[in-house]
């Protein structure tokens, strides 16, 4: 008989989630990174009943987010990382808009696949602030990830065209000391962003109001990195930014295009189920890599490369002809 676990296992994903988002916010992580801890005493921690704490962190064994050796539950690697909260990037706040805000709102999913169009989504000044500290929560690792795996050390000076953080210039900026950089955006969303940046880097890191769908934008560069950018766009948009973005570059320079893309060919399953976050709440488009391809083509670019970063999007990497 045919093994039904990968059905299974798929299925029941909902429920994974659920217990993930569950254990971050009720602080099982958190209690762990005080050390290795029994049932009991995980529970005495995070003050929960003992049969919740086993439950979550027998769940969490499961999916390889706890490790359990000689009675005791210790966090692994990755949640002692991201989810203990002992220093580093926190992605706690990330967890919780997946939870409150994606989670209840995939409930729209079927019906947003037949219509191609995205469910209801309204968001109060409680809500938004979930929704904004969870997505430059995401955007954060990103950028780690960006510069962790790119090499900006020659480049001089980058441009952020459009972007939705100031976190993928502050990454590149501690890591290479000579390098500067300026974000360009519209006047609403620079007065969002700029206060996320890393004071210290506030002199190497300029700020420019300019749209890149009508204006001319200033300055010229040795980099330009799109981030999270395309999937925002429709077709002749983006060939408009990518236009925009040789104009202010040398030929040599190169491009970075960081986004979730589909059919690359690898099977990360990634970028398809981010493909349907992204349709569900607000109907922004992940584009296939061909057709990403064919846009810098047709506005001076020539693809290099496609790298895809872990837990995070993919950025091809383009240079100027």
């Amino acid at each position: 008989m045919t093994d039904p676990t990968p059905l299974v296992a798929v299925a029941t994903g909902f429920m994974a989630a659920k217990q993930l988002f569950a254990a971050s916010e009720l602080g099982v992580f958190s209690a762990l990174g005080l050390g290795p801890a029994t049932s009991l005493e995980l529970a005495e921690r995070a003050e929960l009943p003992e049969r919740s704490a086993r439950i979550l962190a027998d769940a969490m064994v499961g999916l390889g987010l706890l490790e359990h050796r000689d009675g005791r539950y210790a966090n692994t690697p990755v949640t002692e990382a991201y989810l203990a909260g002992r220093g580093g990037l926190d992605l706690r706040p990330h967890l919780a808009f997946w939870d409150a805000l994606s989670y209840p709102h995939w409930l729209h999913y079927t019906s947003s696949m037949r219509s191609a169009q995205p469910g209801p989504f309204e968001l109060d000044e409680a809500r938004m602030g979930v929704f904004m500290n969870g997505v430059q929560t995401y955007n954060s690792l990103h950028a780690v990830m960006l510069a962790e795996h790119y090499d900006f050390g020659p480049h001089k000076h980058v441009l952020d065209l459009g972007g939705l953080s100031t976190a993928f210039l502050g990454e590149a900026a501690k890591r290479n000391p000579g390098l500067t950089g300026t974000f360009v955006s519209t006047p609403d969303f620079l007065r969002m962003v700029r206060g996320a940046l890393d004071p210290a880097l506030a002199d190497r890191i300029t700020f420019h109001e300019a749209d890149p769908l009508t204006d001319e934008v200033p300055g010229q560069y040795d980099a330009v990195l799109l981030e999270h950018v395309i999937h925002r766009f429709d077709a002749e948009q983006n060939r408009t930014i990518l236009r925009a973005a040789r104009g202010v570059v040398e030929a040599g320079a190169r491009l970075l295009v960081l986004d979730f893309l589909l059919d690359a060919g690898d099977g990360r399953r990634l970028d398809p189920v981010m493909a349907g976050e992204y349709l569900v709440i607000d109907g922004t488009v992940v584009y296939p890599e061909d057709e990403v391809h064919r846009w810098l083509a047709d506005t001076g670019w020539k693809v290099l490369e496609t790298r895809p970063l872990p837990g995070s999007p993919r950025v091809v990497i383009a240079e100027a002809v």
